[in-house]
């Protein structure tokens, strides 16, 4: 497996809306940081993506991709909660699962 089928399943988890897959991603002891909030942990980040998820996100278009051994960094257009947003992001992985992550959304204009 590499980083970018990491990426893939990502996306695959979130266009089913499938929460187990998504949560089966992340390490235990994880951390997601965005603006409005920074989850640790299985239980703060299954909240977090139950919320996420219920949003009904929706990626449009990846823009820019970059993938190395343990890094991806991401621009993406999506659609959640009926709006149209730029999304920037960052997951790092160890053992093959999501360690950290950063992820920022700001109105298509």
């Amino acid at each position: 497996m590499t980083t970018r089928d990491l990426f893939d399943r990502q996306l695959a988890a979130i266009a089913g809306q499938d929460l187990e897959a998504l949560l089966a991603q992340y390490h235990d002891d994880a951390t997601v940081v965005r603006f409005d909030r920074v989850a640790r942990g299985p239980a703060e980040i299954r909240e977090l993506f139950t919320a996420y998820l219920s949003a009904k996100p929706q990626v449009d278009e990846i823009v820019s991709l970059q993938v190395t051994d343990d890094v991806i960094f991401y621009n993406a257009v999506m659609t959640i909660g009926g709006n149209r947003v730029t999304t920037y992001g960052t997951l790092v992985v160890r053992d093959g699962r999501v360690w950290r992550q950063t992820a920022a959304a700001l109105p298509v204009t």
